[in-house]
């Protein structure tokens, strides 16, 4: 931003990375301290937003704001862009490989609709494999559900916890 936006007085920033052990920071860029970084992180904090960064940029055109000043106008700058964000949501998971034969189908899709299954990747060979996460809080009786199903053409595989964006 400091390249691109090389003449502005100030690149004030703050950031929240990791949906479970959030880290944070802020950067006044040379504002009063808490008068700009601040603001900005209590916007994304205050929306519960992770993995983002916001930047808002303040050209300075000879009107002093004082501290409460630029405080409002770095928190609304911040609210302003979040508004207009396209905004994902973050979605805590167990991710699972399923293999069944193509007659299984239907009970598959039942699945799909009973555990707000994200389908990741599939192949379609001489039996389907899907990539698929469950939501964390469904995810073990997704697993239960599927141990039911070993005496038919079905076989899993539970793999890594992570996260999906919808």
């Amino acid at each position: 931003m400091k390249t691109e936006l090389w003449d502005a007085s100030h690149h004030c920033y703050a950031y929240r990375i990791g949906a479970s052990d959030t880290t944070e920071f802020s950067s006044d860029d040379g504002e009063p301290s808490g008068t700009a970084g601040l603001p900005i992180l209590n916007q994304l904090r205050s929306n519960e937003l992770v993995d983002v960064c916001a930047v808002v940029v303040r050209y300075f055109g000879g009107t002093k704001l004082g501290k409460s000043g630029l405080i409002e106008a770095y928190g609304e700058g911040a609210k302003q862009a979040i508004e207009i964000a396209k905004l994902k949501t973050v979605i805590p998971c167990v991710w699972f490989q399923v293999s069944y034969e193509y007659s299984e189908e239907n009970i598959i899709q039942k699945l799909r609709q009973d555990f707000q299954l994200h389908e990741k990747d599939s192949e379609y060979l001489e039996n389907v494999t899907l990539t698929v996460a469950a939501p964390k809080e469904l995810s073990d009786s997704f697993k239960n559900r599927l141990e039911d199903l070993a005496h038919l053409s079905i076989s899993f595989k539970k793999m890594d916890s992570g996260y999906y964006f919808s």
